[in-house]
């Protein structure tokens, strides 16, 4: 198989994935049928694409292979011609009429088929964790890994999560539908989460060869202004645009010439994009203004210090560490008190920040996460405790997951080895 062939499955798979099982569970209300025949799609473009040539539209010559798998599979299970009818009027890329691959409008109001399965998804009688976790797997197309390392949780448990959530949605007679406009609000926090965590695996990728997933992050940010749009009383919403505009504003600073990361005080700020930094304030200031803030509003707020900063040196970390401390009050997770320890030792010094890792250290909460030995050893570094900085570096070195991070935790790691 060329190069060629295989970067364009894979640029397919991180474009078309969502959009094609989003159109087949539409069509056919069979959520693991619709999987099992994108995945057969995917497949079958592997084997055809190499001979026949890559085609002009991939995503409708994927829905439309999925489309004819599924009716293959509908056939064997006689489930009756009305269904089958429905499913083979997903019209085939040469037809000349692209319905079936456009975003539709409902009864909802919501103009697109992914974000609408968003919402079918994240239905309230599932938990919030299993809501996101599934929309990741059958819209995103992240793997239970992926999704697992987002969740701080084994592989293993959350693959148990998702056949559980898809066993109560089958055992409860949970629709594949879109509720009524009026019982959008509930589903809400369900759709942020994943929009939330679709854009962190896109920005920095929790496994994997790149750090960066451009395709995931851009696609992320999409919804989120439909869904800005969709619902602009909605605070939160406009709260979580503004936080994926302000860090994707400093995405072409995060890696140099050579695929390696940059940490956020080494980074060229005039690779920032003015534009996104622009409006993504814009949109903070205008979600803060309803005088009411969530976790998506104080985060972005967060990401604004940041941006507005003209050097790494004039970064108002005593507010940022105040905001951590805002946030700890909506999300009191361990991860939110690890940030917050990053930003009180560089408002206070390395010692006081190194004081607030140990003790989450001590509380076990974070086993496994990488960057709690990787800040731990970035304060002992600060300190000039080299010895111990360099056994924290090769801890957080065998816990991290991408290629890139590993790189510059091994450049540290032999940087404070050859100090000492």
């Amino acid at each position: 198989m060329s190069a060629d062939v295989k970067a364009a499955v894979d640029a397919a798979f991180r474009e078309e994935w969502g959009r094609v099982v989003a159109t087949l569970i539409r069509v056919t209300g069979d959520w693991d049928l619709a999987e099992e025949c994108a995945q057969d799609a995917f497949a079958m473009a592997l084997r055809r694409w190499p001979a026949d040539g890559i085609p002009r539209r991939p995503g409708a010559w994927l829905t439309t292979a999925a489309r004819n798998r599924a009716i293959d599979v509908l056939r064997r299970r006689a489930v009756g011609a009305a269904k089958l009818r429905e499913v083979a009027a997903l019209s085939p890329p040469d037809s000349g009429s692209s319905s079936a691959f456009e975003p539709q409008t409902d009864h909802s109001g919501v103009p697109d088929d992914r974000l609408r399965l968003m919402f079918t998804c994240c239905h309230p009688a599932l938990s919030l964790e299993a809501r996101v976790a599934l929309t990741l797997r059958t819209l995103a197309g992240l793997t239970t890994a992926e999704i697992a390392r987002a969740f701080l949780a084994s592989e293993a448990t959350m693959a148990k999560r998702l056949v559980r959530a898809k066993q109560k949605i089958a055992n409860a007679g949970i629709p594949y539908r879109v509720p009524p406009a009026h019982l959008l609000p509930e589903r809400v926090p369900g759709v942020l989460g994943v929009l939330y965590l679709l854009f962190n695996e896109g920005y920095s990728a929790s496994t994997g060869a790149d750090l960066v997933r451009q395709g995931l992050s851009a696609e992320a940010i999409r919804l989120a202004r439909v869904l800005a749009r969709l619902m602009p009383s909605e605070p939160e919403a406009s709260g979580l645009l503004a936080l994926m505009l302000l860090h994707d504003a400093r995405l072409s600073a995060r890696l140099d010439a050579a695929g390696d990361l940059v940490t956020l005080e080494d980074q060229d700020r005039s690779l920032w994009s003015s534009a996104s930094i622009s409006e993504g304030v814009r949109v903070l200031e205008a979600a803060l203004g309803q005088g009411r803030p969530g976790p998506y509003q104080v985060q972005a707020a967060i990401a604004a210090c940041h941006a507005n900063a003209p050097t790494a040196d004039a970064t108002d970390w005593a507010q940022i560490a105040l905001l951590y401390g805002r946030l700890a009050e909506f999300l009191p997770t361990p991860v939110v008190e690890l940030n917050r320890a990053v930003a009180v030792g560089m408002a206070r010094g390395p010692a006081a920040g190194l004081v607030l890792v140990e003790e989450l250290e001590a509380s076990g909460k974070l086993p496994g996460y990488h960057l709690l030995p990787a800040t731990r050893a970035d304060f002992l570094r600060r300190l000039g405790r080299l010895p111990e900085a360099s056994v924290a570096y090769a801890e957080a070195l065998e816990l991290a997951g991408t290629d890139a991070e590993r790189r510059y935790l091994t450049r540290r790691l032999e940087e404070t080895r050859g100090a000492g």
